[in-house]
Formats: structure tokens, sequence, C-alpha cells
């Protein structure tokens, strides 16, 4: 009976839990190893622990200090005192010195199976907790050797330190044994055990492999933001077609509501040729708050407008994304829209403010512009000077000449002002507009 007593007490003391795959044995080993531990070190730790217990940390640690300077001590006595010490450090968060103490454990000789495995499995955490994961690779590495059959939770504890080393690919087997494991014991596999095979496989740009992992995912723990994840593995894999049908089949059921999202969707109904379901999109999108009237949103907004051959309704959006815009280039773009709705006192104004507000890329284009513009309203000096302006680049040098020679012409003419464009200048003007 007092045999029984004292084993009971001590697996309280040490927390010497029984490690995954012990062998059937191990529990006598520890029984006849604890029968045989001296009457004086058993009183020693119990005592120790009470003191622990209550939290007077100094004055335990110091006990185990005394019972450790005994002599004659047994390497099962030396193991049962470290591990108490290791235990006591690690209640005072001073988890090096409990690393320190663990290691001294596992200097013993004949230690127990369970004690050694359960020893190894708890310094390999707090190899964790220290961030020192070299340590705890090389000690789940040893946990393994040792256990006949490795539990799903020590290959996963391989998996994590191989990813805090940024070894993903070496991670992959251990993460992937310890989920199989589990799923072969009819358990569920965890939630964030899956989510570290998929970074694995994204930090390598495995997306086959991530597609197969966030289907499991989907599957088992079904979340709208795993849906979008996969949404995007598809776009990588150059399957935009699932891609767009997972993205509005979240938009449909109201799933959607980061602005990044949406946005997405638009582009992605641009890419399969659905301009104006872009537009409506983003259109209703903008105007109820729910994403930004930016600059490039509304560049975007009215795009897809001008793709769906909504012209005039691709204006507003690319006037305001003018206005607030930190160069002019979106003023000459404006411009070039009202040209081509034949908007010729807009598109003066328009390419004007653009060269005033500066940094166009392109100013002899705009010359060119503003000169076609003012020669269709019948402003001949203005536009003869747009036009000079336009001859001083070379890339547009040629067609200012051939604009100047008509312009010149007109100017020569006989005062009527109801005469229409020249064939041949309305050539050149759309030559000039397509190159735009």
């Amino acid at each position: 009976m007092r045999a029984r007593t004292i084993w009971l007490v001590l697996l309280m003391l040490m927390s010497v839990a029984r490690a995954y795959g012990a062998d059937a044995d191990v529990g006598k080993d520890e029984t006849r190893l604890t029968a045989a531990m001296s009457q004086a070190v058993y009183d020693g730790l119990q005592a120790a622990q009470t003191v622990i217990e209550a939290k007077q940390f100094a004055d335990g640690l110091g006990q185990l200090q005394k019972l450790r300077e005994r002599k004659n001590l047994s390497s099962y006595e030396n193991a049962q005192i470290w591990n108490l010490t290791a235990y006591t450090y690690y209640l005072r968060e001073d988890y090096k010195q409990s690393i320190d103490a663990y290691n001294h454990v596992l200097e013993q000789a004949g230690l127990p199976p369970g004690l050694l495995q359960s020893t190894l499995k708890t310094l390999s955490q707090l190899y964790f907790t220290v961030e020192d994961y070299n340590g705890a690779l090389s000690t789940v590495d040893r946990l393994i050797e040792v256990v006949p059959s490795p539990s799903a939770d020590v290959y996963m504890l391989k998996g994590q330190a191989h990813f805090q080393l940024e070894q993903y690919r070496q991670a992959l087997a251990p993460i992937k044994t310890g989920i199989d494991q589990y799923a072969a014991l009819g358990k569920k596999p965890q939630e964030n055990w899956l989510l570290l095979l998929r970074v694995c496989y994204y930090e390598l740009a495995d997306f086959d492999g991530m597609l197969v992992v966030l289907k499991q995912l989907i599957q088992l723990y079904p979340k709208d933001s795993y849906i979008l994840t996969l949404a995007g593995v598809y776009s990588e894999l150059g399957d935009t077609e699932k891609q767009l049908a997972l993205t509005e089949a979240l938009l449909e059921m109201g799933r959607i509501s980061e602005p990044s999202h949406i946005v997405n969707l638009a582009n992605l109904y641009l890419v399969h040729g659905l301009p104006y379901k872009a537009a409506q999109l983003l259109n209703a999108e903008i105007d109820q708050g729910r994403v930004a009237g930016n600059e490039r949103n509304l560049r975007l907004l009215s795009q897809a407008w001008y793709q769906a051959r909504e012209d005039a309704r691709a204006l507003p959006p690319l006037a305001r994304a003018a206005a607030i815009s930190d160069d002019g280039e979106l003023y000459v773009r404006l411009a070039q829209s009202h040209i081509n709705l034949e908007q010729w006192s807009d598109a003066i104004a328009a390419v004007r403010k653009g060269i005033d507000k500066g940094g166009v890329e392109r100013l002899d284009t705009a010359h060119l512009m503003l000169g076609m513009a003012l020669f269709n309203e019948r402003k001949l000096v203005a536009a003869r000077h747009a036009f000079s302006q336009a001859v001083t680049d070379r890339r547009s040098a040629r067609a200012a000449r051939q604009w100047l020679s008509y312009v010149d012409s007109e100017m020569t003419r006989a005062s009527s002002f109801e005469q229409t464009v020249p064939a041949q200048q309305r050539r050149l003007q759309d030559a000039i507009l397509d190159q735009l």
C-alpha cells in the first residue's frame, strides 16, 4: 500500500505523463524504480513540492538544491529532483533555466521510457517558447527515435520546427504524416495543422498543393476566406473562370464586403469580357461608399463603361479621377474621350487642364489633340499655335507640319465658316487618334 501511495504522489509531483506510444512495461519499470527511491529523497521532494505549490519558488529551489547535494543519489533520484526543478523554473517563466534543468534530467542514465519521452516532448515545446527552433528540431528527432509509434502531434512539432527555420520543403513530410495519421484514426485534422501545410505550399509557390489543402479546409472548416483564397489559387493556376465563378457566388450570397475583393471581381468581369457587369458593380459600390472613389477605382470604372460602349457614362468617373490625380495625364485621356464623341469644347478644356497641371508624358500628343479640337471649333489661330508647339517634338513633327499646312490653307480661304473638314484632314485626325 505504501509503495502504491509513493507512486501516485510522484506521478503528481513530477508530472511523469505516459508519452505517446510508450511500451506496456513502462509502468512496471517506473514502479520498481520508484519503490527503490529512499524515504529521505521522497520526503524532500514532497516538502519542496508543498513550498512550490505555495509559489515560494526560491525556497523550493533551495530545498531541491540541498537534495541534489546529497551523496549516493541514484540516477532515478537525480532525474526526479531535476524534473521538479525544471517544472519550478517553468512556473517562474524562467524558460532557459527550465530547459537547462530538463537537459540535466536527460543526462541521467537508465531513465524510464515514460519519463524520457515526456521530458523530450516538454523540452521540445520549451525550445519553441524561447524560439530556439534548431534545439526544438533536434529534440523532436530524438523523441521520434525513442518512441515506437510517434503520435500525430509529435510529427507536427517536427514540421513546425522546419517551418520556423524556413525549411518549407522539409516541413511538408512530417506535417502530412501527422495529418494523415490523425485522419486514419477517424479524427478530423486540426484546422491550424492544415493552415500550416497550406502556408508551406504557398511559400514554395506550389499552387497545386495549396489547391488540395484548401479544398480539405473548405470541406472540414467552411469559411468564406478559404473560398476566396481558393479563387486566388485558381487565378495563379490560370483558371480565371473558376476564380470568377467562386467570387461571383460569394457576392451573390452577400459574403463579400471587402473593397479589394469587389474591385478584384470587377477586374475579373473585364478579363472575361463582361464590362457592363464590371461597370454596374463598381458604380453601385462607389455610390454607396463601400468602395473608395479614388483615382484607381474611378479609372477602372471609366474603363469598364468605355469597354461596354457606354462612352458618355465613361466620362464622369474619368473627370473625377483626373481632378484628384497628381498629374495631368488623365485630363489628356479625358480629352481623347471627348474628341471621340466630337465634344470639341469639352476636349479643349480637358487638354488645357492637363497641360497646366503638368506631368503629361507626351506633351506633343496633347498639343496635337488641342490643335485638332480647336480646328474643329474653327479657332484657327489658336489651333495653329497648338500645332506649332507639337512640331518641336520629332515624334509628332510630321503630323504637326501637315496640320499647320491645312490650317494655313484654311486661313487664306474666304471667310466661310461652313466648310467641312476636308477628307484628307479627317483621315489624318483619325490616324492620330488611333495612335493614342
